[in-house]
């Protein structure tokens, strides 16, 4: 297994129905000429307490595909954003029921609401900017009544 296919397959260690990829942490992955492997990551967030655990799980995969001599770098700039998740991330958390935000597609994005991931209605409400984790909000939606986690967009 190459490297790049070792820490892709990493899980974020709180949305575990992802990989650090499909989130968009993941940013490079380089092997130089001696074998040392060099990983390179940003967080969702700044001070995003999952950091420790996401750099200790890539440290375990490489060790594991055979690549003990590595280092993991953590950028902040650019900061990560939303747009960052995959397609395939985005459909993963929607069937585990986290709403994805969608792609800004600009500098200025307008959000009128969530759709709920139970039974999609658009008629839902933020119940608290604080959700399971630092990175969701939780909603519910006023249709079926169901709570429910949503990706804050940054």
């Amino acid at each position: 297994m190459t490297p790049r296919e070792a820490v892709a397959a990493v899980v974020d260690p709180e949305l575990r129905v992802v990989t650090i990829d499909e989130l968009g942490i993941l940013r490079d992955v380089e092997t130089d000429e001696h074998g040392h492997v060099t990983v390179t990551i940003t967080p969702t967030y700044t001070g995003c307490p999952a950091m420790d655990v996401i750099r200790a799980d890539i440290g375990a995969a490489l060790r594991a595909a055979g690549h003990g001599d590595h280092e993991v770098r953590t950028i902040f700039a650019p900061a990560w954003t939303t747009d960052w998740i995959s397609a395939g991330g985005r459909d993963k958390l929607a069937a585990a029921g986290v709403a994805p935000p969608g792609p800004s597609g600009g500098p200025v994005a307008l959000s009128i609401g969530v759709r709920c991931t139970h039974c999609g209605s658009p008629d839902t409400e933020q119940l608290s900017r604080f959700g399971s984790t630092a990175c969701k909000a939780l909603w519910r939606c006023r249709a079926c009544g169901e709570p429910f986690d949503a990706m804050k967009a940054y």
